[in-house]
């Protein structure tokens, strides 16, 4: 017989009657297994509903569990790509931020450059000036000068003439 066909109970078990027969069974033996057999069906019974109520809890606890786990490995991947994400715009930041310091470099080297030549060109115009000036400055002493020997020339005392040696002799 297969559990699905025969289903026996404890109650079955107690009212289950059987014919007398000649040097037959002693009946209150009989009937004292039979209680044995319906308590320990009953207690039997019993354990089967608590283990399938455990069986339902564990199932529960199980299911809710897988939950967990798909929740857990949905947020792990979640948490991944959003790395994965900020790591990309990070470095696209940092990207732009190295272009425009690169980009400001170049352009402070070039201000730099062009403030050097300026200077170079003040320095070159003032050392040119300053040439011309000496130059102007010089040809005014050597004017003063040439004036100052035709002063003094013009000042000097004519120098007495010299007596003639004429005739003593």
């Amino acid at each position: 017989m297969t559990e699905s066909a025969f289903h026996l109970t404890p109650s079955d078990i107690r009212n289950q009657e059987f014919g007398h027969a000649f040097r037959g069974y002693d009946p209150a033996a009989v009937d004292a297994f039979i209680t044995q057999v319906a308590e320990e069906m009953e207690r039997l019974l019993r354990e089967r509903v608590q283990m399938d109520e455990r069986m339902r809890n564990a199932q529960e606890q199980l299911r809710a569990f897988r939950e967990r786990e798909r929740a857990m490995n949905e947020a792990l991947v979640a948490a991944q790509q959003l790395r994965v994400e900020v790591q990309t715009h990070a470095e696209r930041e940092a990207d732009g931020i190295l272009q425009k310091a690169r980009a400001e470099a170049h352009h402070l080297v070039e201000r730099a450059q062009l403030d050097e030549q300026l200077v170079r060109e003040r320095a070159e115009s003032a050392t040119r000036q300053f040439s011309a000036y000496l130059a102007s400055f010089r040809s005014l002493l050597e004017r003063q000068l040439a004036e100052l020997d035709g002063l003094q020339i013009q000042t000097r005392p004519t120098a007495p003439s010299a007596p003639s040696d004429t005739g003593a002799g």
